[in-house]
């Protein structure tokens, strides 16, 4: 769907783009950890919330990403592991009946990971409460970030051919969140 006007893309329009059907099994993957994230959308002029991960986590290290974490037997299926992690490290509670959609798994290249990246759409952001895990929370305007897009150039990063950036102020968007980004990019400005 291609949109010439940041206008045309309200709340709305992009519910209506990115709501698909909801795969939440953990589907058993023998080379992977499985892990999921909760990408959230707020707000008239659209923003995306993502966060920089905490320099003393034991993966990813001070990346750009989204809410998330690893998947517990506990939790039964990968949706409850992306609502149990954005609690855990955003205060935020959001329920399943929130989720509008999920994009295709992303996996990591270096730690083993394979993300299942669910949606949620709201119209204004509550209260956020960051863990210890979060440095700093960021709210980027999502059609500039989409438009920043460009294939990464960083030879470390590129050990799969598509590898892409974004960018949002001094922060570099790299890896599986960029993955995730491009899909988003791909469903509204292509």
């Amino acid at each position: 769907m291609n949109h010439d006007t940041d206008e045309a893309l309200d709340i709305a329009n992009l519910k209506q783009i990115l709501s698909t059907g909801i795969t939440t099994e953990s589907q058993d993957d023998s080379e992977n950890k499985l892990a999921a994230v909760m990408i959230i959308i707020f707000g008239s002029e659209p923003m995306v919330l993502m966060t920089e991960r905490s320099k003393t986590m034991n993966h990813h290290a001070g990346e750009i990403s989204f809410p998330g974490g690893t998947w517990d037997e506990k939790d039964g299926d990968l949706l409850v592991t992306a609502i149990r992690e954005t609690r855990e490290e955003l205060g935020l509670e959001i329920a399943r009946s929130m989720v509008i959609g999920q994009l295709k798994p992303v996996t990591t290249l270096n730690s083993g990971f394979k993300i299942m990246p669910f949606i949620t759409i709201l119209h204004e952001l509550p209260k956020i409460l960051p863990s210890s895990e979060i440095a700093s929370v960021l709210r980027m305007p999502l059609i500039p970030l989409l438009k920043t897009i460009e294939n990464d150039r960083d030879p470390s990063h590129r050990s799969i051919l598509e590898m892409y950036t974004f960018k949002f102020d001094n922060h570099l968007i790299w890896g599986a969140s960029a993955r995730m980004l491009k899909q988003i990019h791909d469903k509204i400005l292509s």
